[in-house]
């Protein structure tokens, strides 16, 4: 049986659970994590931040990033081995990125979480250029997942159920697109940028980016990419984030191929792993294309 990495799971430590409206529940149970990956063979799972309220009471992201980077360094500790840990950063205190960006080094997280946007910005601005930068430098995968505190445009809308299954994912669509058109993969070609979710709609919309790209370059009226956006996407990876859907992964799977898609359970968001897997070990997917999905290079050394 071939090696399972989990590219998309959540632990809240409690310490900053306690200062959630959502995470209080499920959310802080490392020993249930670590037993469902023993069920499913899974040897590895990355920790990411889920994107919280917690920054709001706790007096900052500065204070939140202390105390949550130190606590997932220490389950990682814990448990050797069997999770991977990904720093957060006080993206309200642009001055201090290099330092926290050195201590989530010191403290041997080996990836960055990002949220999809931050207070009405996306991940194009010149704010993330450092952390791009310091990603490029050490070989650290920037992990995006979907910004959940008031995702730009969440004001139009502002309801129990669209804001999460259209806004969250809406968001980091939106983030790949500017990355994209602001030049941020050809500035930092090496960063590995993991989008959660399968980027969201971008693979219903990679043919639309394509051929209204082309129309609008004839006419001038959009800037020269050099390359046409589906081959950018083409060099991203994404997660199936819990993904069920067979449909789904097939779509991912035209946007880019299977050594960039990656299994992704989203625990404890779904705690169907069982379902996630098998939409993966379809028939309709070659051996080749799961172990790809289900086994990939890019964490497990990590």
């Amino acid at each position: 049986m071939s090696r399972i990495i989990d590219a998309h799971s959540h632990y809240m430590p409690p310490s900053i659970a306690q200062h959630t409206t959502f995470f209080k529940v499920h959310w802080s149970d490392a020993d249930r994590q670590l037993s469902l990956m023993d069920s499913y063979h899974i040897e590895k799972a990355l920790l990411l931040y889920p994107t919280s309220d917690a920054h709001l009471s706790m007096g900052g992201w500065q204070n939140l990033c202390h105390v949550y980077n130190q606590e997932i360094a220490s389950v990682v500790d814990k448990h050797k081995g069997r999770f991977i840990g990904a720093g957060i950063l006080p993206m309200d205190s642009p001055n201090q990125l290099t330092t926290e960006l050195k201590r989530i080094q010191d403290l041997g997280l080996r990836v960055i979480s990002l949220a999809s946007s931050y207070e009405g910005k996306y991940l194009d601005a010149e704010i993330f250029f450092p952390i791009y930068s310091f990603a490029q430098e050490n070989k650290i995968p920037v992990h995006i997942h979907p910004q959940i505190m008031n995702p730009i445009g969440e004001d139009r809308v502002r309801d129990p159920l669209l804001t999460p299954v259209l806004e969250y994912v809406f968001d980091v669509s939106v983030c790949v697109a500017k990355m994209m058109m602001s030049g941020i993969f050809l500035k930092f070609p090496d960063v590995p940028f993991i989008f959660a979710h399968y980027g969201g709609v971008l693979p219903l919309v990679r043919e639309r980016f394509d051929t209204t790209y082309t129309m609008l370059r004839q006419r001038g009226l959009v800037g020269d990419l050099s390359k046409p956006p589906s081959l950018y996407f083409r060099n991203l990876y994404f997660d199936t984030s819990g993904s069920k859907s067979v449909a789904s992964l097939a779509c991912a799977l035209e946007l880019t191929d299977a050594n960039h898609i990656l299994f992704g359970s989203d625990f404890p968001a779904n705690q169907n792993i069982a379902e996630s897997m098998a939409c993966i070990r379809q028939d309709t997917f070659t051996q080749k294309t799961q172990q790809m999905i289900l086994d990939n290079n890019l964490f497990f050394d990590l």
